[in-house]
């Protein structure tokens, strides 16, 4: 862990020292100082009234500086003003800059989301078999490729699929506000996302991932609205960052059932700092419940969550093979929560009948410790399976508030491990 961390830690120190010695050159090179080419989506006939469509406007710019991109680099700047405009791709070597007050909206004509492939780790849509509707903003194999700007705003508007979805009137999953695919470096710093169609920010087969300084947006009630979701992706670092959602705030993955396992990829070496988060019906973090290609080597420190579900929940079941090993929480401070720990290996939900029963989950090495909690109403529920206990848990340095009722504080089956100065008194389980 402490050598994966290590090459986390070198490039986001670079970076860090690049962003500080562009600050003093004004706006538009706020992120990289050697962005070479700079255009405005207005030289490409953009209009910000909100209502005139600009995914022409998007499409010819990214164009145009895909071009110059491998001289020095390109960025568009997005300025004040409501840019109305279709889903669109982004390049390498690339910034998408959104001025202070401006608004990328998407567009709710439906006809403008083409569709895509479903990905080759889920084998399927995640709401609905077969393929899925493209994301909103969508970068594919890219390097260097970054979103960031004086907290502007990439609104999702997604009502509309909220209540289709609702409705079970659409034919696809749900396409993501930001999808990066492939990717390599990327950074999303200094933006607002708001009201995806589903989930807000998915780096998926990536490496080396950058996160810090975004609020995510969307009502406590919208469907699957999930904050940030690092699948099969490694070196991933999610800083200063905050979460208002319908779903889990940060949801760690790793494909679907016998997708997952046969792609292989594991989501790993990922760093969470200076997190907040509010999700009545979800957790702060999560693991899975898509984990097939295994989750190893997660740290999270200093995280506050208010009126939310939980705040660590591992999810998992027969037919997920995979693993989830090697993972730290610590530094927690909760209010109003319904379960500070919520491990269960019962999740049943698969893609399709084929799924392997025989493939059993691995779930080991997991420590969370140092967390005041007030407000809550169960301490822990764990549920492991009889033919795979998860075992070596550590919790240790918890205090919780216990909200009065009639339910069990603790509820463990088919786990093993060790409890240090925690209150209430754990289960027996967890005090060997």
């Amino acid at each position: 862990m402490a050598q994966a961390q290590g090459k986390l830690f070198l490039w986001v120190a670079a970076l860090t020292l690049s962003i500080a010695a562009s600050t003093a050159a004004g706006d538009e090179a706020w992120w990289h100082p050697n962005r070479k080419h700079v255009a405005k989506l207005t030289d490409f006939g953009g209009v910000g009234d909100g209502v005139t469509s600009n995914t022409a406007a998007f499409a010819a710019a990214v164009a145009n500086l895909s071009q110059v991109a491998g001289d020095g680099g390109a960025m568009l700047v997005v300025p004040a003003g409501r840019w109305l405009t279709g889903p669109f791709n982004l390049t390498s070597t690339f910034t998408l800059f959104l001025e202070r007050d401006a608004v990328i909206l998407a567009t709710q004509n439906l006809d403008e989301w083409t569709t895509i492939a479903p990905l080759p780790s889920y084998g399927r849509g995640r709401d609905l078999p077969g393929p899925r509707y493209t994301n909103f903003i969508m970068g594919y194999n890219l390097t260097d490729v970054v979103i960031t700007g004086n907290n502007g705003s990439i609104n999702g508007q997604g009502q509309v699929w909220w209540d289709k979805f609702r409705g079970e009137e659409l034919k696809y999953t749900r396409g993501y506000l930001v999808e990066f695919m492939f990717c390599s470096y990327v950074v999303v710093s200094n933006v607002v996302l708001i009201d995806s169609p589903s989930w807000n920010l998915h780096p998926v087969y990536c490496d080396h991932v950058a996160v810090a300084g975004i609020t995510i947006l969307a009502p406590i009630r919208s469907p699957n609205t999930d904050g940030i979701d690092p699948d099969s992706s490694e070196y991933v670092w999610i800083v200063n960052s905050n979460v208002v959602s319908g779903d889990d705030c940060i949801a760690i993955k790793s494909g679907w059932d016998q997708y997952g396992i046969a792609f292989n990829k594991p989501s790993q070496h990922i760093y969470i700092s200076n997190f907040s988060c509010v999700s009545p019906t979800s957790a702060t973090i999560a693991l899975g419940s898509e984990m097939s290609g295994g989750i190893s080597d997660v740290h999270a420190t200093n995280i506050v969550a208010v009126d939310t579900e939980s705040a660590l929940r591992l999810k998992t079941g027969i037919g997920r093979g995979g693993f989830m090993r090697d993972v730290i929480v610590e530094g927690m401070r909760l209010t109003n929560m319904k379960y500070l720990l919520w491990m269960t290996a019962n999740y049943g939900q698969h893609p399709d009948d084929k799924f392997d029963p025989n493939a059993i989950p691995v779930v080991k090495t997991i420590s969370f410790s140092n967390v005041v909690a007030t407000n809550v109403s169960i301490a822990g529920k764990l549920e492991g399976l009889p033919q795979s206990p998860f075992t070596n848990l550590l919790v240790s340095d918890v205090t919780a508030e216990i909200f009065v009722n009639k339910k069990p504080v603790w509820n463990c089956t088919f786990v093993e491990g060790r409890s240090y100065n925690v209150t209430p008194t754990p289960c027996a389980e967890l005090q060997h």
